[in-house]
């Protein structure tokens, strides 16, 4: 919407993002499929452009890039108390869950079944997706240029070409594009990228061991360098956690990862069962303070630049390049998703039964989550042999 409605209180702030990390299973694009549809959409809290130059920026970040989004969200819509708000209410259930879980884990040694979760979440996602997708490229996709140019970034993300190289190849032709278009337009200052360096410095602390702060260090450390989804954490785990400093078995993190993708929330809570592995209580809260708190501080120094970028018109074409590039990213993601979680009838009818409830009778995409949730808990009670689900979504 272009004139969205009044901003929300700050009740209604923490209310809206404790209840989706309360409820929004699938990850990333699950999450930012959620905030488009309840913010954009039904609420209107924030126009559809602003909420994809702020989906952009958090692409082109390190860290959680829905978590990101959420902070984004919360500094535009109530200032620094906003950001706080929303970043701390979306992360927590998942904190307290993962927690709880990690407590069990420990006591009964393993986790119980969660196929049948996975099994009926999955096609409920893909559908969940696939209309923020169609929203969201309505508004990114401007002119028949930015239209060509997204679906070169698809090309390029299907390819294999690195995504930040694409993000960022996007946004550099749109501007130069932009630029070569308009005669004797001047050209802008580079807008200085500020990243926490001290954070990589700190090799002396955490190789002391697994204590509480070698623990915070070594998740602000991976906080403030990963891009990517949850698949790029486990490889950052096993290189820094297993391999490296022999804190957990390749097992212990596998079971991590799958507590991550299975509890509602960012999939980085993956790193509240770790610390809670390592040191109990103080090295949960440890481990998901630092791998989460350099988003907020990138949001802090970036989050007052966004208005300035869409001001400047060079810098605006180059964000609308870098839109409709992350809207082309989301888009190869879908791919080998829908390899893992399409596979037999009973999937192929969860899609189809999700995309008409969600696309005709615009059911509440929350509800569509914890149905397709039961749904797979049912099958798999009933059909235990006979279904085959794919490894998770991400």
């Amino acid at each position: 919407m272009d004139h969205p409605n009044p901003p929300p209180s700050l009740r209604q702030l923490a209310s809206f993002f404790l209840t989706l990390g309360c409820f929004t299973f699938g990850g990333p694009s699950a999450h930012i499929a959620v905030m488009q549809d309840q913010l954009v959409r039904k609420r209107q809290w924030i126009s559809a452009g602003d909420f994809l130059d702020l989906l952009a920026v958090s692409n082109i970040l390190p860290g959680p890039t829905s978590t990101e989004l959420a902070i984004y969200i919360g500094y535009r819509l109530r200032g620094f108390t906003g950001l706080l708000l929303a970043g701390g209410c979306f992360i927590f259930p998942a904190f307290v869950l993962t927690a709880i879980i990690a407590w069990a884990y420990l006591r009964y040694h393993g986790l119980p079944a969660v196929n049948g979760v996975f099994y009926g979440v999955e096609p409920v996602v893909l559908v969940i997706v696939a209309q923020a997708l169609w929203r969201l490229g309505k508004s990114a996709v401007k002119t028949r240029w930015l239209a060509v140019l997204g679906v070169l970034a698809l090309v390029a993300c299907l390819a294999g070409v690195n995504f930040l190289a694409v993000l960022l190849a996007a946004a550099t032709l749109a501007g130069v594009v932009y630029a070569m278009r308009t005669p004797g337009y001047p050209s802008q200052k580079m807008l200085p990228m500020i990243f926490p360096l001290a954070l990589t410095t700190t090799a002396p602390v955490l190789a002391a061991g697994p204590k509480v702060m070698a623990i915070f260090l070594a998740f602000a450390k991976i906080g403030a360098l990963i891009f990517g989804s949850g698949y790029v954490l486990l490889a950052f785990l096993q290189s820094d956690l297993v391999d490296h400093r022999h804190w957990l078995t390749s097992q212990v993190l596998l079971d991590a990862i799958a507590v991550g993708q299975i509890t509602p929330g960012p999939v980085f809570s993956t790193a509240t069962f770790i610390g809670y592995y390592l040191a109990g209580p103080r090295g949960s809260v440890a481990a998901t303070v630092g791998i989460f708190a350099p988003a907020f501080f990138f949001v802090v120094v970036t989050g007052p630049l966004v208005r300035w970028i869409r001001k400047s018109k060079t810098a605006g074409a180059a964000l609308d390049g870098l839109n409709v590039a992350s809207l082309a990213l989301m888009l190869s993601v879908m791919v080998p998703l829908a390899k893992a979680a399409i596979f037999d009838k009973i999937t192929i009818a969860l899609l189809i039964v999700s995309a008409a409830l969600l696309f005709w009778r615009r059911v509440n995409p929350m509800i569509l989550v914890v149905g397709g949730a039961v749904t797979g808990i049912i099958a798999f009670s009933l059909f235990p042999l006979a279904l085959h689900p794919g490894k998770g979504l991400w």
